[in-house]
């Protein structure tokens, strides 16, 4: 493909987004599923015409934001949560250095997973400094919620104030945590799209191969220590709590893939999981710890057969 025809798809991928994006003026809520789709026509282009494409649709997508909401805010807002992380996570999912042997080594997935979780908990600081504080955005959020509860006109139930500080100190992490899994999502769709065609700049990256940088536990422990000091800190703590929770669950599920390799029937045994997952939800949870867990015992590298392990 030539390069006015990549231009051209790039392009064309970033109207598409921009007009996922957009779908939520239409003010039904099934039109919120399009929105989560938003980056999934950004990582195509990337993902297969490398990260020049990457550029051109997100550019395109943000300018299609900006003249159909008329609101430099909104387009703002756009390229904070979908052109910049795109462009930044496919470029580093583009990288790699040729070995001694001739052969490719691609970025590595925990590594992606670092930056992921890098924009998630830079996205819960951006929103704390720029809302003037913990005290202020848990306040303004307390009054949001109790705003949004009156509404509802419950009774009988749990007190609204209550309620409402409950949520108010969780909301922050939450988005961050939801956001993250969008963009993960999208990214693995994206991927396993481009490679259904044959179309993928680089091979898919192995889950099982996944490990996470040493500083994602040392963040841990610091949220950990925030949330026992109480007031403000504990509410950074908490936040960023509920955002690592994404990195730890890949890393639990991909101990969980490396130990599916040991059976005699790997596929069926994670389709179960998954199903589970997907029906219940706390399966995910268990991941999460078993996650934790990896980071100090190593447990992946211990499951996975030698041959599939990748030493160094």
């Amino acid at each position: 493909m030539g390069r006015l025809g990549a231009a051209a798809v790039a392009g064309g991928c970033g109207v598409v987004g921009a007009g996922l994006y957009l779908a939520v003026l239409l003010g039904s809520p099934g039109a919120l599923i399009l929105v989560y789709l938003t980056q999934l026509p950004l990582f195509v282009a990337g993902l297969w015409l490398g990260t020049g494409a990457a550029v051109t649709a997100c550019s395109v997508a943000s300018v299609v934001v900006l003249l159909a909401a008329s609101d430099l805010m909104a387009a703002a807002l756009f390229v904070a949560l979908n052109a910049a992380p795109v462009t930044l996570l496919v470029r580093q999912a583009l990288l790699a250095r040729r070995q001694e042997d001739g052969t490719l080594l691609w970025y590595p997935p925990g590594m992606l997973t670092a930056w992921l979780t890098g924009l998630g908990l830079t996205g819960i600081g951006c929103a704390v400094v720029l809302l003037g504080g913990p005290e202020a955005l848990q306040i303004g959020l307390r009054e949001i919620v109790t705003r949004a509860l009156g509404h509802l006109n419950l009774q009988g139930g749990p007190d609204r104030g209550e309620v409402a500080g409950t949520l108010a100190m969780v909301i922050p992490g939450i988005v961050a945590a939801s956001w993250m899994v969008m963009a993960a999502i999208n990214g693995a769709l994206a991927q396993g799209l481009v490679a259904r065609f044959k179309v993928n700049w680089r091979p898919s990256p192995d889950l099982a191969q996944l490990d996470l940088p040493f500083w994602i536990s040392l963040a841990f422990a610091a949220a950990a220590a925030l949330m026992a000091l109480g007031g403000a800190p504990r509410f950074v703590g908490v936040n960023a709590l509920i955002a690592l929770f994404v990195p730890f669950c890949l890393a639990g599920l991909a101990v969980l893939h490396a130990g599916a390799r040991r059976l005699s029937h790997p596929a069926m045994a994670l389709v179960a999981f998954y199903t589970l997952a997907g029906l219940f939800g706390w399966p995910l949870l268990v991941a999460a710890i078993l996650g934790l867990f990896e980071s100090w015992l190593g447990l992946r590298r211990r499951l996975l057969p030698r041959k599939g392990r990748i030493d160094g």
